[in-house]
């Protein structure tokens, strides 16, 4: 792990920021690549699209969002590390307009040819879960199920390298609940998937593309229906 010196431009306080490694899907280990010597920027006003940083892995090419580096200084004062921009890799078309060059999560194997899914009628939550579960296990994560206990990340279902959540509110599935499925996904090094009965916010929407969470919606059958690219990529892998 990378430490650079930080001086806090508020108390003038000295510290050394030691730069977060994230696993990569890949394997490898990536962190924001940190400028050392820049100046440090006090946060004072914080929106979700500052929050993220485009970073490249430099194993395998894949470009990502990943948490912009801070570090909080005793004085109360947030401060943001400064960051290189994601660097372009020779003869990929699609990183100099920051298109993500990635797939999804990695497929399972499932059966074939693929039986047809019978869902249940959604008539409460614990009705939309199972269908997910067992639309999940037609995939070819064949352990999906509920976490045992109560989960603090609402994470409703479970799978070797796999978590997802089901969402059965009354308002579109927001921007943040995508986010915090991802950031739980990446702490854990595993793939993520969202199922929403009120459908998704756009904004929740095209960050989910950016970051390749498949998104599912769910109709009163019970049946689950695929509404972005990493979705039709993970039903069309495990085809």
């Amino acid at each position: 792990m990378e430490s650079v010196p930080v001086r806090c431009p508020v108390c003038h306080a000295a510290h050394t920021y030691g730069t977060q490694a994230y696993p990569c899907p890949c394997g490898a280990p990536t962190a924001p690549p940190v400028l050392r010597g820049a100046p440090v920027v006090p946060l004072t006003h914080r929106t979700w699209d500052d929050d993220w940083v485009a970073v490249r892995c430099g194993a395998c090419g894949r470009l990502d969002q990943w948490p912009r580096p801070e570090l909080c200084c005793p004085c109360g004062t947030v401060l943001r590390i400064p960051v290189a921009p994601a660097p372009t890799p020779l003869g990929d078309p699609g990183a100099a307009d920051g298109t993500r060059v990635s797939p999804g999560p990695p497929p399972h194997t499932a059966a074939a040819p693929r039986p047809a899914f019978r869902p249940r009628p959604v008539r409460t939550a614990h009705d939309a879960v199972t269908n997910a579960a067992g639309y999940l296990r037609l995939l070819g994560y064949h352990d999906a199920s509920r976490p045992g206990g109560a989960s603090p990340a609402r994470i409703d279902l479970r799978a070797d390298g796999l978590i997802a959540r089901v969402d059965t509110g009354g308002r579109p599935t927001a921007l943040r609940d995508v986010e915090c499925l991802w950031l739980n996904a990446l702490s854990a090094s595993v793939a993520c998937v969202f199922f929403s009965l009120p459908g998704y916010a756009p904004d929740a929407g095209e960050r989910a593309d950016g970051l390749g969470v498949p998104l599912f919606v769910m109709d009163g059958t019970g049946t689950p229906r695929p509404v972005n690219g990493p979705a039709d990529e993970l039903v069309d892998a495990n085809a």
